[in-house]
């Protein structure tokens, strides 16, 4: 491929020199034939690893039957999947889109509409410092992201930040114009930090007294990523809205947005999308709902989170470096003394694909159908890629 191809891409990230063209597995391959170890997978959306088979026979096989008969029309696959997701999560309703942004404006929207119908308009939303809830105006607006201040203003007014973690704050934060709370079970585009589970139980019953929302973000939680289906289910907790994007489409451009009966308030003309609820898409939610959903599917993802866990604290532990963060397989380990940018670079010069969200933390997103043997390959390239001590 010509430089100058290259050229015509916006910058709007800072990508290393490489063009990937081939992916299999925990596996991708550039145009010059070098192999990755990929433990970013696409930031955690290919959760059954790169063009596994039961994506590629859901789309080939409704491909060949319907592509897109546009959403004024109900398709069967967009029936199904939004019947499994219902019934998986225990809410009502389900809305299709094509990413975590959209479900998150879709969310916010929601919640200022229920506002204007039952907390004589109420629209103010809490969210989280340094949450990340996508790149639109409103979702942008919503996020605490440090440097997203004063981008593209003026911002969608309504939100109202306050630090993840801390009930006393949020208490603080409420009057009459707030409507819900909204934020991620772990952040982790922030560096892979938990809301925490008595956190999560608190807030439940906080916004439940004040008869407001809350929205949980399982755009990266969700979909098998911490060894249960929805990130909330380790706190015991139901939602009123929930977002889903990554994961649910394992690759293919596809997010949710469900909500409650009570909850769900939308009206014609409210919500759509070109593409929104199109069977293809939909086909490969289903069979990824299929995959994932499995009771022994999760219960290796949590087997080889946890050892993943296990084998960075120890290497922590052994070159003086911090703690690990998160839960099944969305972990980050602290680096101290290192800028963890420098080491994902020297990481991918040996053949490893890691994410640096902040500057002393790696990120480790892998598929989750990863194995013990890549885990430990991993392992040693990240080693290897550590200066020691």
């Amino acid at each position: 491929m010509p430089t100058e191809t290259l050229d015509r891409i916006m910058k709007i990230a800072e990508r290393p020199p490489i063009v990937m063209v081939k992916g299999a597995g925990s596996w991708l391959w550039d145009r010059d034939g070098t192999r990755y170890l990929d433990f970013v997978q696409g930031w955690a959306v290919n959760c059954l690893g790169h063009s596994p088979r039961v994506v590629l026979d859901a789309l080939a096989a409704q491909g060949a039957q319907l592509m897109n008969c546009s959403p004024a029309y109900y398709n069967e696959p967009m029936a199904k999947l939004a019947t499994r997701l219902a019934e998986a999560s225990g809410l009502d309703q389900v809305f299709l889109c094509n990413s975590g942004a959209e479900a998150n404006e879709g969310a916010i929207k929601l919640a200022r509409k229920w506002g204007a119908r039952h907390r004589t308009g109420a629209f103010e939303i809490i969210t989280m410092e340094h949450a990340f809830h996508g790149r639109t105006l409103a979702t942008m607006s919503a996020s605490g992201k440090p440097g997203w201040g004063t981008l593209f203003e003026p911002k969608v007014p309504g939100f109202r930040k306050v630090p993840l973690g801390d009930l006393d704050a949020v208490a603080r934060a409420i009057d009459e114009r707030t409507v819900a709370v909204m934020l991620e079970p772990i952040q982790g585009e922030a560096g892979v930090f938990e809301a925490g589970d008595d956190f999560l139980r608190e807030l439940r019953a906080l916004t439940r007294r004040h008869d407001m929302l809350l929205i949980l973000d399982e755009i990266q939680t969700g979909i098998g990523r911490t060894g249960r289906l929805f990130g909330y289910e380790h706190a015991g907790i139901d939602p009123d809205i929930m977002t889903l994007g990554k994961g649910l489409g394992a690759g293919v451009p596809l997010a949710a947005l469900l909500a409650s009966a009570g909850a769900s308030c939308f009206e014609y003309g409210d919500q759509g999308g070109t593409f929104n609820g199109n069977p293809l898409m939909a086909a490969v939610g289903c069979a990824v709902m299929e995959a994932v959903g499995r009771k022994e599917f999760l219960a290796t993802v949590a087997a080889n989170g946890s050892y993943l866990a296990e084998r960075l604290r120890a290497l922590s532990a052994n070159l003086g470096h911090g703690e690990v963060r998160g839960r099944g397989l969305l972990l980050a380990l602290e680096l101290r003394g290192l800028d963890a940018k420098k080491v994902a670079s020297t990481a991918l010069d040996r053949g490893l694909l890691i994410n640096a969200p902040r500057p002393d933390s790696l990120r480790f997103m892998p598929a989750l159908n990863v194995s013990l043997d890549e885990i430990d390959q991993m392992m040693a390239l990240l080693r290897a890629s550590l200066p020691g001590r």
